[in-house]
């Protein structure tokens, strides 16, 4: 299902028994921010557009100017539609858990919950008389995929529309007369709505769902690409949707019988939460953050002006104790500290006492791979707040936050050397580098095909406790992944394991520096913990029982010499020493 834009601005945190937090929250930093704008839906009459912003609903006229605070709570409210005789609005809130579905009269500001389930239900639509409410939820299929239901705008037990086994249904909306629904059949494009691009595992198709006592599917829209957000003009004959055949989201329109057209024209960007007014005149949607106004008769389409006049619900300073929404933690080498992520921002607090914690990043970007210094009073983490994911550095000592790489390319997995001096990263998965902080030089390691956030693992590569090393696990040929190992002064990376690992991640020095550990497994046996030794054992051979008690003796003795330690340490074998004296 949809995961939402939170409700929240800057943070301070507490660390409470079991991993709680209490959240306090004002201004964002100095960052300047740009409303966003989303969701928008026109009244029948066409003269005012209803739309989300920072989580309430607002309403403009459709021309553009101030926009005034229609529905305002701490929870997250969204998809805000009018009924047809403009007299109700209906949206989504978060407010009594993961989301159901509410109905405003707007006259009186009478509010009426319609759905009582712990799923998530998404609204997507009215029927033409207004006796009926669309929606989707996974409440019932397997696997968690989507099907459509409707309720009564009144009240009552929801009833399926279509529930198809093992497939996602979404986005329904009836038609005129009410004897057809058109929806969206395959792909992840309710779950991923957010997502840029074209992706094989988003196509889908829009499907019709003629009702009657045999319902009949049939396949409208051609497939092979993301087809999304059916929409019917006001005498059933033609469909609006919003596709990306032509390489960019657009608007795009075929008549029942006729062949599929492309209403905007878009290079770029992408186009959401398109709704078309009962007339049929007018479609609005979501661009660039922005509201956009589009007349489907022409194409034109251009975005609407709005300003926000109004407070939103949300207090001031708000206290929250959570206990789910810490999305990384790490523990200080001294045990006495601990920083975490908590919706995108850094925090440091004290690891056993308690208290306020410090806020480390004021930026409405996202920070995350956070990583301390050997000395604990450093913070190396990374943020995509001037696009790519770049290095940053926060000093406990100074209080001050330097940024390390800027190049336009991404930096990620970001590690300290146990000396201190040096941080080693990954860059656009394709090498490992390494940054000397005092001189601020960098320099590849190695080459590396490495995966990448949000699926790498915590350690596709480690330092050697004299910060000589760098052992590293690639992607190799058929993704398989073994250990190699280079000069953290640059050289030639070697291989030192050699094993058919499909499901190797993580790889751990010994405090020593004597042996490496590493996970190994394929995709369908259990993993084990595998040890690559690095300075060769003293072998022993299971000959050296059958020589007796004066042998053993001989080698016992030996071993505990100043010359036997030394012959060890040179490579000899002690019984073949004994061997020699006997």
């Amino acid at each position: 299902m949809r995961h939402r834009a939170r409700k929240y601005s800057a943070l301070n945190l507490a660390l409470l028994a079991g991993a709680m937090v209490l959240v306090s929250s004002n201004a964002f930093g100095q960052a300047e921010t740009q409303p966003y704008f989303t969701e928008p839906a026109l009244s029948p009459d066409g003269a005012e557009i209803a739309f989300v912003s920072g989580g309430d609903i607002w309403t403009v006229p459709a021309g553009g100017g101030d926009a005034r605070l229609l529905v305002s709570h701490a929870a997250n409210e969204s998809r805000p539609l009018y009924s047809p005789d403009g007299r109700r609005l209906a949206f989504n809130s978060a407010r009594t858990g993961n989301g159901d579905i509410y109905v405003l009269t707007i006259e009186t500001g009478d509010l009426k919950r319609l759905t009582f389930d712990d799923s998530n239900e998404q609204l997507d639509a009215w029927s033409a008389d207004g006796r009926w409410i669309y929606f989707t939820s996974n409440s019932r299929d397997i696997s968690g995929t989507t099907d459509i239901y409707r309720i009564s705008s009144e009240g009552g037990t929801p009833m399926q529309v279509s529930a198809d086994l093992y497939t996602n249904e979404y986005f329904g909306a009836p038609s005129p007369d009410g004897r057809t629904i058109a929806f969206t059949g395959h792909g992840f494009g309710l779950a991923q709505w957010w997502r840029k691009g074209h992706s094989h595992i988003d196509e889908s198709e829009i499907w019709l769902l003629h009702l009657g006592a045999n319902p009949a599917y049939e396949q409208f829209s051609e497939g092979g690409a993301k087809e999304v957000w059916p929409m019917w003009d006001k005498d059933g004959r033609r469909i609006y949707y919003v596709s990306d055949r032509s390489g960019a989201q657009n608007i795009w329109t075929r008549d029942l019988n006729g062949q599929a057209r492309q209403v905007t024209q878009f290079k770029n960007g992408r186009v959401l939460w398109p709704s078309i007014s009962y007339d049929g005149r007018k479609i609005v949607f979501e661009r660039n953050f922005q509201i956009w106004q589009l007349d489907p008769n022409n194409g034109q389409a251009a975005a609407v002006s709005i300003g926000r006049r109004g407070a939103s619900a949300g207090p001031a300073v708000e206290h929250l104790r959570l206990t789910d929404q810490i999305s990384e933690i790490a523990l200080a080498p001294d045990g006495k500290k601990i920083a975490f992520v908590v919706r995108g921002e850094v925090f440091a607090a004290a690891a056993t006492d308690g208290g306020d914690a410090a806020r480390v990043t004021f930026t409405v970007a996202e920070e995350s791979q956070i990583a301390w210094s050997a000395d604990s009073r450093r913070l190396v983490y990374v943020s995509d707040r001037d696009g790519p994911t770049h290095l940053f550095l926060y000093d406990f000592g100074t209080n001050t936050e330097t940024q390390l790489t800027r190049e336009n390319r991404s930096d990620d997995t970001p590690h300290f050397s146990p000396d201190g001096r040096m941080i080693a990263f990954a860059r656009a998965g394709e090498e490992i580098r390494v940054l000397e902080l005092d001189s601020k030089k960098e320099r590849s390691i190695a080459p590396a095909r490495l995966e990448r956030p949000p699926l790498n693992p915590d350690r596709p590569f480690v330092w050697s406790p004299d910060s000589k090393w760098i052992a590293y696990m690639p992607v190799a040929d058929r993704l398989f992944k073994n250990v190699f190992v280079a000069p953290a002064a640059g050289g030639e990376g070697r291989a030192i394991s050699f094993l058919a690992n499909g499901g190797s991640n993580t790889v751990s020095w010994s405090p020593d520096g004597t042996f490496l550990l590493f996970d190994s497994g394929q995709r369908t046996e259990t993993a084990q913990l595998a040890r690559i030794d690095l300075i060769p054992r003293t072998p022993k051979f299971r000959e050296e029982s059958f020589q007796g008690g004066d042998a053993e003796n001989c080698h016992d003795q030996f071993e505990t010499t100043a010359a036997g330690r030394a012959a060890g340490d040179a490579g000899c074998d002690a019984s073949a020493v004994c061997q020699s004296r006997g």
